[in-house]
């Protein structure tokens, strides 16, 4: 490996009002001041994706949609993952899950992390992001940032900052460590196996399904 790990923060929901942005610039800021990987905000507001109408699984079938497709290269950039969300109903927005239905080879042995927020952190969001990413054949990471309520208003109707709860910077740079670790134990893994990214199909007929 010659060259730093590519790691995206996506910005998980489109709302003409989300807050997203305020986290995605605070944590981009930390990681700029590391040396340890290259970062790259990704926004999901770029790729406007219709409702999740392909013929087939992209386990199988490449998507015929042209945004889908950029979205797929875009992703199968990056070395790992962190996943910027809101909690809508106890779960993710729409438009994050229709996203990673979108692709599936390009996330492939990877590592996926998550800045939430909302009642109780985004905690429920995050649970169900990890039944996702785990099918996408991801590692999602134990150590994440969960901005709770009392941030969250704080920031969004109190004139507050991140600068007032620093304690979330400590939990970021808890994150940031154990993601570089896992992304570049990962990525030497799939180079030394030859296969990036993960080809789904050539593992089932090497098992005999």
């Amino acid at each position: 490996m010659t060259t730093k790990p590519k790691i995206a923060i996506i910005l998980g929901t489109t709302r003409p009002t989300r807050f997203a942005d305020k986290p995605a610039e605070w944590l981009m800021n930390i990681a700029k001041a590391r040396d340890d990987a290259t970062y790259e905000i990704v926004d999901l507001r770029d790729y406007p994706m219709p409702f999740f109408e392909e013929a087939g699984s992209p386990m199988f079938v490449p998507p015929q949609n042209a945004v889908a497709l950029a979205w797929g290269r875009k992703v199968a950039e990056f070395d790992g993952y962190i996943f910027v969300t809101a909690e809508y109903n106890h779960s993710m927005p729409a438009v994050l899950k229709n996203a990673l239905d979108y692709a599936y080879a390009e996330f492939g042995r990877k590592p996926a992390t998550f800045v939430a927020y909302g009642g109780v952190g985004g905690a429920r969001a995050v649970e169900q992001l990890r039944l996702v990413v785990a099918e996408l054949h991801m590692t999602s990471l134990k150590h994440t940032v969960h901005i709770g309520a009392t941030e969250f208003v704080g920031m969004l109707m109190q004139g507050k900052s991140f600068a007032d709860y620093p304690y979330l910077d400590d939990a970021a740079s808890m994150m940031l460590d154990h993601l570089a670790w896992w992304t570049n134990t990962l990525r030497a893994g799939r180079e030394l196996a030859a296969v990036e990214p993960f080809d789904h199909q050539a593992a089932l007929k090497a098992a005999g399904a």
